[in-house]
């Protein structure tokens, strides 16, 4: 383990490929596409967790998928694109600073992501458990939460910035490598080993063991109605972050065989495929664009969060000009039409009320009525036959004493 940790050349930023042309336009290609989805998709999910938390009390797990997409856009703004950058060029040309701190914050913010998705599956389980008490939880207790995951995420991955370094190649390119003196030889081999079980292993066989209790705890039939709502809600929720916690877990694992094919090869054993180096990297960035996705397919809320976000950006008009509004008053009093009091804003209308008819006189209004109404058969032809006789003998008390002078006064 010594000299495989001394002899062979491992890469800080992983596998660059400077010797393909095809890979220096593919992958930053690739990653490109999925730092414009990322953004945008965790900016409007921050956007929407951010506007409901204004609204209602503070809820944990709210606060914990907030955290999940603030880690995925640190991810797609600080790491992607100086990774793009690094494979378009084939040598590292960005500055000995990133070169010390760009793996370190890339595995702190995917660390992050992997312990919060642990608290969240615990949380999860309690909310299943009992999704009818209703739980307040301070805003303090949620910030202490997210400050110790982050402060150990910080913590794990401060072996791989101590010994990255700028070296300059045979070519003359700068690389952004791994140097580790003989003296931390021990250190790092064990580093190696334990660095993916408390990363990757551990916080997701945790989730999966809370999010196989809680779903097991959803499938409960509950007696009130009540209770049943609150049941589907809280399956619904449970199965969208073990999608989540799913996606993460598969889209992660390529990149942890390439990371333990590198740390334990030998010097004249095979080492890892250009290709597959950095296909594993793409595949894990990737992960920062899909769960925002999963949130849209898999969540009613967030569904309508985005739904509304978008009517707000295509259905806002501009506001009418004075010279608009004095054009159009001149053109009613020309016409004869009397000026509205007070003109609605923009936003306030819709294209249904665009199409609303103008208001109905009173009468109108009791016609309306009038058809709305049902009208039995019987009733509407004994109404007929009543509006059929004239008034005089509707009004005449007794009609029975005047049949037998109507038949007098007619000519024989």
């Amino acid at each position: 383990m010594n000299t495989s940790l001394a002899q062979p050349l491992h890469y800080a930023e992983g596998y660059e490929p400077w010797v393909s042309k095809e890979w220096k336009v593919a992958i930053p290609a690739f990653l490109g596409v999925i730092c414009l989805a990322g953004f945008a998709g965790n900016v409007c999910v921050i956007g929407i967790l951010l506007y409901n938390s204004k609204k209602g009390k503070p809820s944990m797990i709210h606060s914990l998928i907030l955290n999940l997409s603030f880690a995925d856009l640190l991810l797609v703004l600080f790491v992607v694109p100086f990774r793009a950058a690094a494979y378009s060029k084939g040598a590292w040309s960005l500055g000995w600073f990133l070169c010390k701190t760009s793996v370190w914050f890339q595995d702190a913010c995917m660390t992050a992501k992997s312990l919060t998705i642990a608290v969240v599956a615990k949380t999860c389980f309690m909310y299943a458990n009992n999704p009818a008490k209703q739980v307040t939880i301070k805003w303090h207790t949620i910030c202490a939460v997210l400050l110790v995951i982050w402060l150990v995420a910080l913590g794990i991955p401060l072996p791989l910035w101590f010994f990255s370094s700028l070296r300059e190649s045979e070519r003359g390119s700068a690389l952004c490598i791994m140097v580790i003196p003989s003296q931390a030889h021990e250190f790092m081999s064990a580093f190696v080993k334990l660095y993916p079980l408390a990363v990757f292993c551990a916080p997701l066989t945790f989730a999966f063991f809370y999010f196989w209790r809680a779903y097991g705890r959803c499938q409960r039939r509950g007696t009130k109605t009540q209770n049943l709502r609150n049941q589907i809600r809280s399956r619904c929720l449970t199965m969208m972050l073990l999608r989540v916690t799913v996606t993460s877990t598969v889209m992660w694992l390529p990149n942890w065989i390439s990371w333990l094919w590198l740390w334990h090869q030998t010097k004249y054993g095979p080492a890892p495929p250009q290709g597959f180096m950095a296909t594993t990297q793409v595949v894990m960035f990737a992960i920062s664009s899909a769960n925002p996705f999963i949130f849209v397919l898999m969540s009613e809320e967030f569904r309508e969060g985005f739904k509304g976000l978008w009517k707000r950006l295509t259905m806002k008009k501009p506001l009418p000009s004075p010279e608009d509004q004095e054009k159009t008053a001149a053109e009613n009093d020309s016409e004869g039409i009397p000026e509205p009091v007070s003109i609605p804003s923009p936003e306030a209308v819709t294209p249904d009320q665009e199409k609303e008819p103008p208001p109905l006189s009173h009468s109108s209004e009791s016609m309306e009525i009038k058809k709305e109404m049902p009208v039995l058969p019987d009733v509407e032809q004994f109404w007929h036959d009543r509006e059929a006789v004239p008034d005089a003998q509707d009004n005449d008390p007794i009609p029975w004493e005047h049949e037998g002078q109507e038949t007098e006064k007619k000519p024989i």
